[in-house]
């Protein structure tokens, strides 16, 4: 490797870690709104005009409240588990076609970190290591409800993953690649993976949910159980670190979502030809970024409409009902394809 393509990777990495950690901390505020309107309230809006700045106070207050770590607490684990679950929801952005490329200084930068050919894997592996943070987190702190929130989290994760990568076997069996760039790149025009997939795709959101914690599959942070859950424990940027972890996977389950299933950076019925290639690139990510924010708005609008499950419910669901439908729409796909249909 070159040192201008390492110097081109290094400052790809940093500009989508950087825009990726501005968009969760709005994604914060923007929820808090959502919910307010939901509710027939006002939500923040004493930080600045419309209350914009609110998101740099709740992340002031974190940075300067005081560090409590438990008397009895396991500590470098204690430590480890919200590093773990920041950096595990980061990294998967590795393998997202952002856009096509950018032509500058002489170079074309592709706007995707690691285009490599088994993309879908990847993803897959760093999303079972995503439990790791949340059971070491809870385990460490030497708290049952910690505990409980935590032996919740692992066992829903990993029960939701086998309905998940099931429903991703349907997409690439239909692409006949894993590499996620070559998913958008057949989707061009409309040719959504959607449309194909409907009840995959369906299966894959609900997966995506459920991976993320969110309500009405908040059960490892269910207050009126377990006081706070895996990280009733934790205070200051460590909390921060794993409420800062939710929102980037949701971001990051947006971004795998739009790609396999809804064509990517791709604009229907946009001719980049028309435009000169910056501005095609800068459309591309544009529209990736909007089809990412109607997803996040969909998961705060479930949130906020739907009751949270009771625990067996939820594995139920799981394990009587999406791995079912998951296995039932692989046999369909597959069905298909041998028909040539």
């Amino acid at each position: 490797m070159d040192s201008a393509l390492f110097l081109e990777k290094l400052i790809l990495i940093v500009v989508i870690l950087m825009i990726t950690l501005v968009m969760a901390l709005y994604f914060t505020f923007g929820e808090r709104k959502i919910a307010a309107f939901f509710q027939d309230r006002l939500g923040p809006n004493r930080v600045g005009p419309f209350g914009i700045f609110q998101p740099f106070a709740d992340g002031g207050k974190l940075l300067f409240k005081e560090e409590i770590i438990p008397k009895n607490a396991e500590k470098w684990l204690f430590i480890l588990g919200p590093g773990i679950a920041m950096i595990v929801a980061t990294i998967t952005s590795a393998v997202i076609p952002w856009g096509t490329s950018l032509p500058i200084f002489g170079r074309t930068v592709q706007l995707q970190v690691a285009d490599v050919n088994i993309g879908i894997l990847y993803i897959m592996g760093i999303v079972s290591i995503g439990v790791y943070g949340i059971m070491i987190g809870g385990w460490a702190s030497n708290n049952k409800y910690s505990l409980y929130g935590a032996i919740r989290a692992s066992a829903q994760m990993i029960s939701y993953e086998l309905s998940m990568g099931l429903a991703l076997i349907a997409v690439v069996m239909m692409s006949g690649t894993l590499s996620l760039k070559e998913m958008v790149e057949q989707q061009q025009g409309l040719n959504w993976n959607v449309w194909y997939q409907p009840l995959g795709f369906l299966l894959f959101l609900t997966c995506a949910l459920a991976e993320c914690n969110r309500a009405p599959f908040d059960l490892a942070e269910c207050e009126t159980e377990l006081i706070g859950g895996y990280h009733v424990e934790y205070s200051s940027m460590k909390l921060g670190f794993y409420l800062f972890a939710e929102y980037i996977n949701m971001i990051m389950s947006s971004a795998i979502m739009a790609s396999m299933y809804f064509g990517g950076y791709d604009l229907p019925f946009f001719d980049e030809s028309t435009v000169a290639p910056n501005i095609a690139a800068m459309i591309g990510v544009g529209t990736l970024l909007i089809k990412i924010v109607l997803f996040i708005f969909l998961f705060m609008w479930i949130r906020w409409t739907i009751p949270r499950f009771r625990y067996d419910q939820l594995m139920n669901l799981g394990w009587k009902t999406m791995i079912p439908l998951a296995l039932f729409n692989l046999l369909i796909t597959g069905a298909l394809i041998l028909a040539n249909l």
